[in-house]
């Protein structure tokens, strides 16, 4: 689970973290448009509603195979009576749920997945779910926009550097009596051979795995490995014009790979470029 970020709606700041692929909003935060002093009273009056109950207890049946519905069955039983009290704490204690997240520290709070945030929005005010809605959908547009940018430029940056890779091989490699095709299969060799050090298979391999995807394998590399496939290629340059044989660079350039990925995964400043 990464630490939260912050978006504003209508002059209000609303905290929100990833967790797994899904992104989770601070009903917290929420919960302030209605009350500064004590967000949690209005969480847990929203939560011990007959109506709010179903749609919770629906969306982790839907959502949610470790579901209790036993349990939920008991507090559904129960909601609406004047004595029944329910806090986000119990919930996911009682019946595991996964929609709702309870965190302490200094990025704590109550946190739902976006469907149910959305959902408790329209409880407090319909007005502000449609501004917290636009501001998160227009947060999330500019998101991958960023991403698209960065991983285009990478791919542009790849494509540059296998320029530098291809002169190499033509300089060093590929003798002058070789026709066109004959050139080509040595130049697709080598490009296999950055494939398999990176990817752990040949294009073709991939082709013949994922048939209905469009563009090789390259198009649906991650942001990651393009960055360590432009230095492979600039490295494998050098080591073409040392003379080293393809079975001792491609030994080097998988260690390479190896490294450089587990470095860029456990990179701070990469993820916040992915994740500003």
């Amino acid at each position: 689970m990464s630490k939260s970020n912050k978006f504003t709606v209508q002059e209000r700041e609303i905290s929100f973290l990833s967790h797994g692929d899904n992104d989770f909003l601070s009903l917290t935060d929420i919960a302030k448009y209605r009350s500064n002093y004590d967000p949690n009273d209005v969480i847990r009056n929203w939560m011990r509603g007959k109506s709010t109950l179903a749609f919770l207890g629906l969306w982790e049946i839907l959502n949610n195979s470790d579901f209790k519905p036993v349990e939920f069955d008991g507090f559904k039983s129960e909601a609406g009576y004047n004595y029944f009290v329910l806090s986000p704490q119990k919930w996911i204690e009682k019946t595991n749920a996964k929609g709702i997240i309870s965190k302490s520290g200094r990025y704590g709070g109550t946190f739902a997945h976006k469907d149910i945030a959305f959902e408790f929005a329209s409880w407090i005010s319909s007005e502000f779910k449609l501004y917290l809605i636009t501001e998160f959908q227009k947060l999330k547009n500019e998101e991958n926009d960023r991403l698209s940018l960065n991983w285009s430029f990478q791919r542009t940056l790849a494509k540059v550097n296998y320029r530098i890779h291809a002169d190499a091989i033509k300089e060093k490699i590929i003798p002058l009596e070789l026709t066109k095709e004959q050139s080509a299969m040595i130049y697709a060799s080598e490009a296999d051979m950055l494939n398999v050090a990176l990817f752990g298979k040949t294009a073709q391999e991939w082709k013949n795995v994922n048939c209905n995807l469009e563009g090789n394998i390259r198009d649906h590399a991650t942001l990651e490995q393009l960055v360590v496939l432009s230095n492979m290629e600039s490295l494998n340059s050098v080591m073409i014009h040392q003379g080293l044989p393809q079975k001792d660079r491609i030994a080097q350039l998988n260690l390479t790979a190896i490294m450089q990925l587990k470095s860029l995964l456990n990179n701070k400043s990469l993820k916040r470029l992915q994740n500003p």
